[in-house]
């Protein structure tokens, strides 16, 4: 059976294929089918919090490894991908991570602004709101991006997750409404960072550490990548009013988010754009963005911050806000990877081979090196 092959014939299908069973087999398990948990019971499996038995928590390695390993498996790619970098690319991934970040999360805030200012923002149309829009487009998958990059960009691409890594959870989203002040954790950048800097350091010191950690950079992706899915529910789907809504956010995310940063590339003179499309998704973890902008309000509410009508307001939405995120999470992941293939053979026929640092400088100068001797 050729199943790794047929895998990678689909796009980005190393990241989506294990991604997506992920997804499907969690939704399974959320419907907590009968006969399945009587099985389960049978077979002594652990019950959750919520009294159901389901396949993907029945405790050990199966669960740490199925359902809770997306963070340190991510954590265990940065470590390798940080073992394959040199110092200089490290300065270079610091750049690109500061555009893509930069571009991405001034698109998500002025949709959401434009949004708020044309229509209702707390259940514009399709039940859409400001909060849903900003918390989508502001925060980005980050193993979607390690995996596509990984994939088809190159380390300095890779690299850049030390400063997207801002992006992850409801910081910005917070910031973007006014719920709290702008100060940065710095200990949520350096948490981040650390692994990536230590592999940097180890692979630096000692080639064959680097050699040692090398295949770590591909073999981890598709374990994280249905871990990663194992936290998503297909269910929402059902809802035509929330899917048109998520379809929405996803489109805005991918379109808007990629542009910025290609031409935010552009204006920096990178020559190769895997890196702003395959940034260009909704996180997973966003989907908990609206409570945790919710339990923020609280503490505003409380203060006096906020007024009782708009905390209700907030109540109100996290609900559906959650469901178009959780659609646009799964959307992006479909096109994200198609973008970032199409991307890719478009460079190439340009002569420009993005998994290389010099951006196919080289080649390009090598092809007219090759034309003039032909002419000659």
């Amino acid at each position: 059976m050729r199943i790794k092959e047929s895998v990678e014939k689909v796009p980005g299908g190393l990241m989506v294929i294990p991604l997506l069973l992920g997804t499907t087999l969690n939704t399974i398990d959320q419907m907590h089918i009968p006969f399945v948990m009587d099985i389960l019971k049978a077979l002594g499996a652990p019950e959750t919090e919520e009294g159901y038995y389901e396949f993907l928590q029945i405790g050990g390695f199966s669960q740490e490894l199925f359902k809770d390993s997306a963070l340190v498996l991510i954590a265990l790619f940065l470590f390798c991908v940080g073992s394959q970098m040199n110092l200089k690319i490290g300065g270079r991934a610091l750049k690109k991570g500061t555009l893509i970040t930069t571009s991405k999360y001034l698109s998500g805030l002025g949709v959401g602004m434009a949004f708020g200012f044309f229509f209702d923002p707390w259940s514009g149309i399709l039940g859409l709101s400001t909060l849903a829009i900003v918390a989508g487009m502001t925060n980005s998958n980050s193993g979607m991006y390690a995996a596509l990059t990984g994939q088809y960009g190159n380390r300095s691409d890779v690299g850049g997750l030390s400063i997207l890594a801002i992006n992850d959870g409801p910081f910005l989203t917070l910031v973007s409404l006014g719920i709290i002040g702008t100060a940065f954790p710095m200990i949520s950048f350096i948490a981040v960072l650390l692994p990536i800097g230590i592999g940097m350091i180890l692979g630096n010191l000692d080639p064959k550490i680097r050699e040692f950690l090398a295949p770590g950079e591909t073999l981890t992706i598709p374990f994280f990548a249905f871990s990663l899915g194992a936290g998503m529910n297909l269910a929402v789907f059902f809802n035509p009013s929330v899917l048109a809504g998520g379809l929405v956010i996803a489109v805005f995310t991918f379109v808007i988010s990629s542009g910025m940063g290609i031409l935010a590339f552009k204006l920096f003179k990178e020559k190769s754009y895997i890196a702003p499309i395959a940034e260009a998704s909704t996180a997973g973890n966003a989907t908990a963005t609206p409570a945790a902008v919710a339990s923020a309000a609280s503490v505003a509410v409380g203060s006096g911050a906020m007024t009782a009508a708009e905390y209700e307001m907030i109540q109100n939405i996290v609900p559906i806000a959650t469901a178009q995120i959780s659609i646009a999470t799964i959307t992006t992941s479909l096109l994200c990877p198609l973008g970032v293939i199409l991307m890719d053979r478009y460079q190439r026929r340009r002569g420009i081979d993005g998994t290389r640092e010099d951006l196919g400088i080289k080649k390009e100068k090598n092809k007219e090196e090759t034309k003039h001797a032909a002419n000659n």
